[in-house]
């Protein structure tokens, strides 16, 4: 499964800079100017599970394969993005291939980085970022209205329908608010009906507030970011992408960590962060031979996710033995487990949980 995370913000935010820091390289480039960004930058990372770690413990496996997720570090977008200004139309196409935003947002002081606008002021930011966005959006809905009016015309009730939603759509626009938060309130079948039209604000989004290394607990620039995520019920948080790329080289990370009142790095939080944006969840296969992490959305029945391990899982699937994590931790074996009965089988409605432990039974 690619689970595509995309890095946008204007030019000199610390998209780039934080890119390396995730993927610990320097795989993009980072300099004072915009658009030193073109092609966008991608790396597949290991999300943090302490439960894998646990599991390893346990087996003692031959081979452990956690879960992962890619980053794209998208060029800096500018006004007039939607219109091809600073090569535009190029970097929104980018964006419509990820699944997920991350929207970085400047909220430092600093004379030697150059603000595109010459000014910090994180709320305009934002509001050119995603209007550029939903302008794009509605070029697109301009377009697809024209390519569906004959079918329109003639009755056809599934296009009667797309067009009633892609007008209402336009109105929700107007309100200066993206697709996401329309899309997430309406009932499946036109859910199927949008996600044909690929709108570029039709993603999940997380708000990074970046700020100066003296400032991970916030400033006046943050509060305002925080506010426009509550506003739009999005995932905030803080980082500063400076200290982030410097600690990530550090052998006394989890001091330097102590000493800045953290508990954990400020990139762990992000990408657990948007695994979760994405609506995943991880479920493992355990034994000697492996341990593995496998990711799949959240409500996937029990056939869906064995086929996410090999087709004939699903295809000749017959039950699932599922050991919740904490009994298998609490407990200390598979063989202390099944001696309480905890271990369950389970049918073809099983709904797989986050952190269960499976064994599939199949035959094909």
């Amino acid at each position: 499964m690619a689970l595509r995370c995309g890095i946008v913000g204007l030019p000199n935010v610390g998209k780039s800079t934080l890119f390396n820091a995730l993927t610990e390289s320097q795989n993009a480039e980072a300099s004072n100017y915009p658009f030193c960004t073109i092609d966008p930058n991608v790396g597949t990372i290991i999300v943090p599970d302490p439960k894998v770690d646990k599991l390893v413990s346990l087996y003692n496996p031959k081979k452990i394969v956690p879960g992962t997720i890619s980053f794209v570090d998208i060029a800096g977008l500018v006004k007039g993005a939607s219109k091809g200004e600073g090569l535009g139309n190029q970097f929104l196409s980018h964006i419509r291939e990820v699944e997920a935003i991350i929207h970085i947002v400047r909220c430092f002081s600093d004379e030697n980085i150059i603000h595109v606008n010459n000014k910090i002021d994180p709320k305009e930011d934002i509001e050119i970022i995603e209007t550029e966005l939903i302008l794009k959006d509605l070029d697109v809905i301009e377009k697809r209205l024209e390519k569906i009016e004959k079918s329109v015309r003639i009755g056809d009730k599934k296009f009667i329908r797309e067009t009633e939603l892609l007008h209402a759509l336009k109105d929700h626009f107007a309100k200066g608010r993206l697709a996401h938060y329309f899309v997430m309130e309406l009932a499946q079948e036109d859910k199927d009906i949008l996600a044909d039209v690929h709108l570029l604000t039709d993603k999940p989004i997380i708000y990074v507030a970046n700020v100066g290394e003296n400032e991970v607990g916030g400033n006046e620039y943050t509060k305002v970011v925080e506010e426009i995520a509550k506003k739009e019920e999005a995932k905030f948080l803080i980082l500063s992408v400076k200290i982030e790329s410097e600690i990530e080289t550090m052998e006394e990370k989890i001091e330097f960590l102590k000493d800045l009142g953290l508990s954990e790095s400020g990139l762990n939080r992000l990408v657990r962060e948007s695994y979760a944006l994405l609506g995943l969840i991880t479920f493992y296969t355990a034994g000697e031979k492996e341990v593995h992490a496998w990711t799949i959305d959240r409500g996937l029945k029990a056939p869906q996710a064995a086929g996410k391990i090999h087709t004939d899982f699903e295809k000749g699937f017959i039950r699932a033995e599922v050991i919740k994590y904490d009994d298998l931790i609490r407990l200390g074996s598979e063989a202390a487990v099944k001696e309480k009965g905890l271990m369950k089988v389970e049918g073809k409605d099983y709904i797989v949980e986050d952190g269960d432990i499976v064994f599939f039974r199949f035959n094909v």
